[in-house]
């Protein structure tokens, strides 16, 4: 229920503290005649609470008060627990508060209100109480015209826990949120805090991408490695991780493991070799035989041999000398020449060696031989004249000790086919093969 009544200030007074009408108005009259002329000639009272007492409506604090004047409205307050509105502030009043807006930044309202709080610490109590009064009714006045939710910011929310954390009785004096919203706040910001804190630290540790892709690799290159074996290298590698995780990354196969056809035939490559003939002419028109045999494990050329008319006789005594005692491979693949004759397969036979011709017409079943033989011919043949059966011999044995001991193969990994070892100190100097045709570098 609210009472509206037009009064005197000198009968609210004397009806709040318990005097007659004509003493109050004595003691206004005697306090100073500048509080009549500050516009307190009627007031407005409104019932609020039995226990509480009346709202008094009208009384302007912003303006200076004596002495004895504020002694008086003091008294009034603190008997009878009223609780004071005050009219605007124009725009162009001088007042503490007019520097506070909600557009300021959230940072500077807080600074703000932190220089407030040590300035305080200087002040009188009188004055503190005063301005806590009038900061609790203007609060009441803003929350009965508020016509939807107050939005609080982040910063707001937390400066308000931080104070109810170190003094918990403002808890009862919250009047925007309730108590438990404040608590709840706490409790959203603890969680937030330890949350942030075990970032990352719960369940298992993350796998690294580079130790993905070598689990991947690893079950790529071996596919008759389980993971057991897998993890068994990881931990040789000092990588910490769990069997399980490997089998999580592991390539999956729809098949019973199995090696490549790449791999298989790697594997028996040091126990095959591949022989053929090329021809090679002169410089007076003349054709000269050129019997190569390479061996497929390293790329190695293993034997050569020239003559003018090649035999079955011929090629079996050649073999026997590429291979000799112990050394010989288990397969033998050439082409279907005629001049392998009866002699050349059965020394072959007796050797050993299983021989393997291949298809008619099909020089891309010996492969390694036919591709030594293009690379015989543009590395050197290409580029000299020779002369004779002598000279066609010394050129061949210079460049096989280069093709050997030199020259890098792109199927060996760049590295020749005897192995050449890495130089990393020292000067380099050039050495000339074939009189300058190609080139040898080392450091010394």
């Amino acid at each position: 229920m609210v009472k509206r009544c037009g009064v005197r200030a000198e009968d609210m007074m004397a009806r709040t503290l318990g005097e007659s009408s004509d003493d109050m108005a004595k003691r206004f009259e005697a306090v100073s005649p500048g509080f009549r002329d500050m516009g307190y000639q009627t007031i407005e009272v409104r019932n609020s609470t039995p226990n509480i007492g009346a709202e008094i409506h009208g009384v302007d604090l912003s303006r200076p008060l004596g002495n004895q004047q504020f002694q008086e409205v003091h008294d009034a307050l603190m008997d009878r627990l009223v609780i004071l509105s005050f009219p605007k502030i124009p725009p162009g009043a001088d007042s503490r508060d007019e520097v506070e807006s909600a557009h300021h930044p959230a940072m500077l309202a807080f600074l703000q209100l932190l220089g407030r709080f040590v300035a305080n610490l200087f002040r009188s109590r009188r004055q503190l109480e005063v301005e806590n009064l009038f900061l609790r009714h203007q609060l009441n006045i803003a929350l009965r015209s508020a016509s939807h939710r107050l939005r609080f910011r982040g910063s707001d929310r937390a400066l308000m826990v931080w104070m109810t954390w170190l003094w918990p009785s403002l808890l009862g004096l919250s009047r925007v949120v309730q108590p438990d919203t404040i608590l709840r706040w706490h409790r959203a910001g603890f969680r937030a805090y330890w949350r942030w804190r075990s970032c990352g630290r719960p369940g298992r540790p993350r796998v690294s991408r580079e130790l993905r892709e070598l689990i991947q690799r690893m079950s790529k290159e071996n596919p008759l490695w389980g993971a057991p074996r897998i993890h068994g290298e990881l931990l040789k590698l000092g990588f910490e991780i769990a069997e399980s995780t490997v089998s999580k990354y592991m390539i999956q196969r729809r098949g019973p493991p199995s090696q490549t056809w790449r791999t298989f035939l790697r594997n028996h490559a040091a126990a095959i070799a591949a022989i053929d003939l090329c021809v090679i002419p002169t410089l007076t028109f003349e054709c000269l035989f050129v019997f190569v045999v390479l061996g497929h494990g390293r790329r190695q050329l293993l034997w050569f041999a020239v003559t003018r008319h090649p035999t079955a006789e011929w090629l079996a005594q050649q073999i026997v000398e590429a291979f000799p005692w112990g050394t010989a491979p288990t397969y033998l693949v050439r082409d279907n020449d005629r001049a392998y004759g009866q002699a050349f397969t059965n020394r072959v036979r007796a050797m050993g060696i299983r021989d393997r011709p291949i298809s008619p017409r099909s020089p891309w079943q010996n492969p390694y031989a036919e591709r030594l033989i293009g690379t015989l011919r543009r590395d050197c043949l290409d580029h000299v004249l020779i002369f004779g059966e002598r000279h066609l011999r010394g050129v061949l044995t210079l460049y096989s000790l280069y093709y050997n001991e030199t020259r890098t193969h792109l199927g060996l990994g760049k590295d020749a086919p005897l192995g050449r070892a890495v130089e990393q100190c020292g000067t380099i100097v050039a050495t000339p093969i074939l009189c300058g045709l190609h080139h040898r570098y080392a450091r010394i």
